[in-house]
């Protein structure tokens, strides 16, 4: 990805990275920041590209994370995502665990790298931020696509769940343009031009699917969410 153009206004501090190795110096520097802030207890740290093998991803980031903490705890859901952890890099082996021998002897503290939980990881994730006191950062992982539980109460503690989540760092492409965020810095959306990358605008908050598509297509996201709306309170209407 190239940079953004220079001569936009109001251009953010971070410009789409080159490569991935450039892309996870900026999550580090992201997490870093977030880790460090008082701001809340559980990030996320998501590079969103297919293919992207991620334990290398991950055991750079743990390995770069110790050297500032070394109380840093690297968590697989699984027995054998930390088994193959442990074996590529031995170095590491003591901080390495997965979910259930974290369960059985929790340190209520650590800093904990969590990696690549899934939605059918999400009751066991959940009991395990829960009962935890010290920072989470959560890398790649995928909650919004989690099974809504049977009943409402489930549903509630879901959806308070998946919403004391911030984000530290997002990088995706899309069709048309990319989406990032490097903490503390708004989320910066740049369109694709024929000669590269262009910064696009910025936001406090991470931008809907609707509102992406519309300023990519170079439409007012407002004037579109208000027609979506009209079309909602139509549709309530027929129903009544």
């Amino acid at each position: 990805m190239s940079d953004a153009a220079d001569t936009a206004t109001d251009l953010p501090a971070s410009l789409l990275p080159p490569d991935l190795l450039k892309a996870e110096a900026d999550l580090l520097r992201a997490v870093k920041a977030a880790i460090a802030s008082p701001d809340g207890s559980r990030w996320g740290a998501s590079l969103r590209f297919e293919n992207l093998r991620l334990l290398p991803v991950a055991l750079r980031l743990a390995e770069a994370l110790i050297a500032v903490d070394s109380g840093v705890r690297i968590l697989w859901p699984d027995a054998g995502a930390a088994a193959l952890a442990r074996r590529d890099a031995p170095q590491l082996a003591s901080a390495i665990a997965d979910f259930n021998q974290w369960s059985s002897q929790p340190e209520s503290d650590a800093l904990l790298l969590v990696v690549g939980p899934q939605p059918s990881d999400y009751d066991a994730f959940m009991a395990l931020c829960e009962t935890h006191r010290g920072v989470v950062v959560m890398l790649n992982g995928r909650l919004e696509d989690a099974a809504v539980g049977i009943g409402s109460v489930a549903r509630q503690r879901r959806r308070g769940f998946v919403s004391s989540w911030q984000q530290a760092y997002w990088l995706q492409p899309l069709d048309g343009g990319a989406l990032m965020r490097v903490f503390p810095e708004d989320w910066a959306l740049f369109r694709q031009d024929p000669d590269g990358f262009r910064w696009l605008s910025a936001s406090a908050d991470r931008p809907d699917p609707e509102s992406l598509n519309a300023l990519l297509a170079g439409e007012d996201p407002d004037g579109l969410k208000q027609q979506l709306g009209n079309v909602d309170r139509f549709l309530d209407g027929l129903s009544k």
